[in-house]
């Protein structure tokens, strides 16, 4: 495959000075093209995304779901009650709604990156939650989790389910699990995680989930481009590109990616880019676990006292640590 062309921009020779997502023009103008999946969750991304969750390809959401079902009581033993609840990555704040009853926290606080969709579905929550209060954060809990003063220190539980951690690559999964125990309170047993993590499994499962029949993974891959030309000021033509899906069985990863249909040129501006027909920008890996490897992930990170829940076929594995 051709090298792409590029053309130097001003952030390039100025870090100070750069863009407030001058990350996704670095993304874009690295060897390979990268652009990160946290920029999938504009409104309509939000939304595309509860649309896969009800495919009949995607298990993970209901697999995860069936198993808080089937164990919530042993989850809630193993918890403890009135814990300060830190949602990552709540979205429509579902998951974490299902488990107030078993768990009853103090404080909810829910964080995401998509802002309006936050708050939206705080609003709908708190109605049906009157007496539980909620600290709705919009946050890149990626790069940072550095709470505010608000967000009650005792017992705090990080919740984080859905296998959002499979998005990092091992060492960015390692260094993401120590960050959450460094902000859980000092001493053994203080506070926790409570976590979801999709297992590996046959490619063939694990690519109909990435790729489903009616294409609406598709086209949530592909709405990223919207939303970067929104951001960063590209002009992305959606029509372009193809949705690309497989697992990469060495890597134990699902990877997407978005393809050239034809040779094209990408600006922004100060800059811009060639794109061969066939080349690819990746937008998201989906790592898969086994056993130890999150028992291994989590003693590295500082947590011990893992607790682990699983659905009938072992497809998805539920997970409580407790902090070391």
């Amino acid at each position: 495959m051709a090298q792409p062309a590029l053309i130097p921009s001003p952030w390039e020779a100025a870090p100070e000075a750069r863009a407030p997502h001058a990350e996704l023009l670095v993304g874009l103008a690295a060897r390979e093209a990268v652009i990160s999946p946290k920029y999938f969750y504009d409104p309509l991304g939000s939304k595309l995304f509860e649309a896969i969750c009800a495919l009949p390809e995607y298990y993970p959401t209901r697999t995860e779901a069936a198993i808080f079902a089937a164990h919530q009581e042993a989850i809630a033993a193993a918890v403890g009650q009135s814990c300060t609840l830190i949602d990552l990555g709540a979205g429509n704040c579902v998951k974490a709604a299902s488990l107030f009853d078993a768990l009853r926290p103090r404080q909810y606080v829910p964080v995401d990156i998509s802002t309006d969709f936050l708050h939206q579905s705080v609003a709908g929550l708190q109605k049906r939650f009157p007496q539980l209060p909620m600290l709705p954060l919009a946050m890149d809990f990626s790069a940072t989790l550095a709470l505010p003063e608000t967000v009650d220190a005792q017992r705090r539980l990080f919740f984080y389910p859905g296998s959002s951690l499979g998005n990092f690559d091992p060492a960015q999964a390692l260094d993401f699990l120590r960050r959450v125990r460094a902000a859980l309170p000092v001493g053994p047993g203080e506070g926790g995680i409570l976590i979801g993590l999709d297992l590996v499994k046959d490619a063939r499962v694990l690519e109909a989930a990435y790729d489903d029949a009616i294409g609406v993974t598709a086209a949530f891959n592909l709405n990223v481009l919207n939303h970067v030309n929104a951001l960063a000021g590209t002009d992305f033509a959606p029509r372009d590109w193809r949705h690309v899906a497989f697992y990469n069985a060495r890597q134990q990863r699902i990877e997407m990616h978005l393809e050239a249909r034809r040779d094209l040129i990408v600006r922004w501006p100060g800059g811009r880019r060639t794109f061969h027909q066939g080349e690819r920008i990746h937008t998201e890996y989906s790592h898969k676990f086994t056993e130890q490897d999150i028992l291994g992930l989590l003693e590295e990170a500082g947590f011990g006292n893992c607790r682990m829940w699983f659905d009938e076929r072992r497809w998805f594995a539920v997970c409580h640590a407790q902090a070391r």
